[in-house]
């Protein structure tokens, strides 16, 4: 029984997966509506981004936010792009993954540049304090 409920999350992690990435596709494809991408640019960035409105490191709610956001914000935008502009790029999208996650190191160079840059920032005010 309990390797059916791992097999379950793991067939539900995969669909995320390949579902934020035809997210992604559907916003730079030109079909697709410009208050759609906006809608579709803002709710990716702030999934991806490392700052959060609630900070993870309060107990409950700090991934609370994150949970909800992700569990009802994709369906939410799979239902507002055209469904088979959708269903073009959840086919290319299942085809590009195929078990495979895309390695995509300068995202990780991003994320890390956009954390060193908040350190020095309160470092610098830490120290101007002196």
């Amino acid at each position: 029984m309990n390797r059916f409920k791992v097999k379950n999350w793991r067939k539900t992690f995969e669909k995320l997966e390949y579902e934020t990435y035809a997210l992604y596709l559907s916003y730079k494809d030109p079909r697709v509506p410009w208050y759609i991408k906006i809608i579709l640019i803002l709710f990716l960035g702030y999934i991806l981004s490392p700052i959060d409105l609630i900070p993870d490191f309060i107990p409950i709610v700090g991934y609370l936010d994150d949970f909800i956001l992700v569990t009802l914000g994709i369906p939410l935008l799979c239902r507002i792009i055209p469904k088979e502009i959708l269903k073009e790029h959840e086919e290319e999208a299942r085809l590009k993954f195929d078990g495979n996650t895309p390695k995509i190191w300068y995202v990780g160079v991003i994320v890390i540049l956009i954390w060193l840059l908040i350190i020095l920032i309160i470092l610098r005010f830490i120290l101007s304090l002196y």
